[in-house]
């Protein structure tokens, strides 16, 4: 791997080398934290977990011909070599750090409270109609996962979209820091996180924490719409540039919106450089927000109008974000992959766009500190707002949802299941013959479940 040799990562992890210092100028064929991902050459950063100490497979991943190890833990005298460090953690975002700023490779860090993922999808399509865009797989997007995607850069790639996720303090600016973005993208601040981040204030103040480590020269993208964003200024020289729904506030905005159902929307975007008719292929007005925001990196990176529009028409479908499923008898909005009360809110309005009897099959979410039983509750009480036919809450938590529909004296029904498997015991009293279903729960609950069992409905 380019600018890994054994002596470079040493220095950059601030480490002490032991072995053979003839292998110093060797460099790794790959990194990985995982000692059954292990191959020739390859680097194993030996990161405990909760219930396991990885320093235990070393010897596993020397026999499969691991080049290095780096331990935080003293090995004493072996016939390997490995790099000692304070924290192996951290080396490895400061490992990732090294590999980045070998190449020449314009790097666009996401954050925020909600739509991370499904705004990153979206600026990668925009991005790929004129670069080789490489981009976070999956949820790799904390401490671990992001130096993981990192090490996935090759010479091909001209532009790298790096999602990043946190829900402690302090934890940004270790992610900035290795991934050292040319332009820094804040798609909201809601309440996720708020367990341990406190307040939306808070909140604030540590997904800003990524301008810090913005490179020179650098571009910032923000969401107009959202009351904290808005009222940012220039940050280092660069000011922000809004997307959103105000024309007044925002230099990308979207006009002239028409909701097509589950098809999606139609709108005009508007762009410094001009302006276009589209048609955002996922439903909801959050994704028409992504594609504002994929708009205004492409417009920064200089790609044509008519590649912004390709690159929104043109946006994948991924399982659990979003995406429509047409059976037989059923239409599924599986929207199962996370949740907090703001998208769960937000997959309930594109729930409603649909034609039909509407359902909502909603799960627990996770980390939302002391106001967990009120936000689940004000969820179910949205949903009866909205006039969902009916809510199926599954989970502990999720009782709280139905009572919420149940207080606000709607047309509403409310049914709770205490898990997944008394939902399914009952599907086939509670599922009707072309309804529309929206499928959304915290990732834990592993709502997936119940996607793949309703097509077989």
């Amino acid at each position: 791997m380019r600018n890994l040799t054994l002596e470079n990562i040493t220095r950059a992890c601030q480490g002490t080398y032991h072995g053979d210092a003839d292998l110093l100028s060797r460099e790794v064929a790959g990194v990985t934290i995982d000692s059954r991902k292990v191959e020739k050459d390859y680097l194993f950063v030996a990161i405990n977990g909760e219930r396991f100490n990885a320093h235990q497979f070393i010897p596993d991943t020397i026999k499969k011909g691991a080049l290095c190890v780096v331990s935080h833990e003293d090995l004493g005298d072996t016939d390997y070599p490995y790099i000692l460090v304070e924290a192996t953690g951290q080396a490895l975002l400061d490992i990732a750090k090294l590999y980045r700023d070998s190449f020449d490779v314009k790097v666009v860090g996401i954050t925020g409270s909600v739509g991370k993922t499904s705004t990153k999808e979206m600026i990668a399509s925009v991005l790929s109609q004129k670069y080789n865009v490489h981009k976070t797989q999956g949820n790799f997007n904390n401490e671990c996962g992001l130096p993981l995607t990192i090490f996935e850069m090759n010479e091909s790639h001209e532009i790298s979209v790096l999602e990043m996720g946190i829900n402690h303090f302090g934890e940004m600016r270790k992610l900035s820091a290795a991934a050292s973005p040319d332009i820094c993208v804040i798609t909201n601040i809601g309440v996720a996180h708020l367990e341990f981040l406190k307040t939306q204030k808070g909140i604030l103040q540590e997904k800003t924490q990524m301008f810090q480590d913005m490179k020179s020269g650098g571009s910032i993208i923000l969401n107009g719409d959202d009351p904290l964003l808005s009222a940012l200024g220039p940050v280092k020289g660069a000011v922000p540039l809004f997307y959103g729904t105000s024309p007044e506030h925002c230099q990308v905005y979207a006009s002239d919106l028409k909701p097509l159902g589950l098809e999606g929307t139609s709108c005009t975007i508007h762009l410094p450089s001009g302006s276009f008719d589209c048609i955002v292929p996922t439903p909801g007005a959050h994704m028409v927000s992504n594609a504002l925001a994929g708009a205004a990196v492409g417009y920064k990176l200089g790609l044509t109008l008519a590649e912004i529009k390709a690159g929104i028409e043109n946006l994948p479908f991924i399982p659990g974000r979003n995406h429509i499923i047409r059976t037989e008898k059923l239409i599924i909005l599986d929207d199962c992959y996370n949740a907090n009360p703001v998208s769960m809110k937000a997959s309930i309005d594109v729930l409603n766009m649909a034609i039909g009897r509407k359902v909502a099959i909603l799960g627990d979410m996770g980390e939302l500190g002391a106001d967990t039983k009120a936000l689940h509750r004000s969820v179910g009480e949205y949903a009866a707002e909205q006039g969902i036919d009916l809510v199926c809450a599954i989970g502990k938590l999720s009782g709280e949802m139905a009572d919420g529909v149940r207080s606000a004296h709607s047309h509403t029904e409310a049914l709770w299941f205490p898990t997944k498997a008394d939902f399914l015991s009952h599907a086939q009293n509670v599922i009707k013959n072309g309804d529309n279903i929206l499928i959304k729960a915290s990732h834990g609950m592993e709502f997936p479940e119940l996607v793949d069992a309703l097509r077989k409905f």
